[in-house]
This record gives structure tokens, C-alpha cells and sequence, in this order.
């Protein structure tokens, strides 16, 4: 994140009332989740690729790979 976006966002929880500071926290645990969530299931579909390799590449599938 820029140094620029982090200061304008300190600036609006600077301005944000206590009572939602719970919530903040909050969807930023879940942004975080999500980007993990992401990443492991690119990292799970990697991972798929060299064990289907055998199986998805062949000259019988072959007209598949234009779709």
C-alpha cells in the first residue's frame, strides 16, 4: 500500500467514533481472509496441474485446449 493511502486512511479512522472501531477491525480480518482464501486456492489449483498433467494432456483431448 502506498504511503499516501495508509495516511488517508489513518485520517478517517482518526474521525471515525470508538463505536465502530470493532467493526473496522473486523472487515479488516475479513479482507485479510479473503485474500488468503484466494491465494491457497490458486495455490491448491498449482498444485493440481502436475497431478492432472497426465490425464488433461494427451492427443485424445486435444481439440479441448482451443475452447
Amino acid at each position: 500500500m502506498q504511503p499516501k493511502q495508509i495516511h488517508l486512511i489513518n485520517q478517517k479512522l482518526n474521525h471515525l467514533p470508538a463505536k465502530y472501531f470493532s467493526e473496522v477491525e473486523n472487515f479488516i480480518d475479513f479482507l485479510q481472509q479473503k485474500d488468503t482464501n484466494q491465494k491457497l486456492r490458486k495455490d491448491f489449483s498449482a498444485m493440481s496441474e502436475s497431478s492432472f498433467k497426465g490425464v488433461w494432456d494427451n492427443d485424445e483431448d486435444e481439440i479441448y485446449n482451443n475452447l
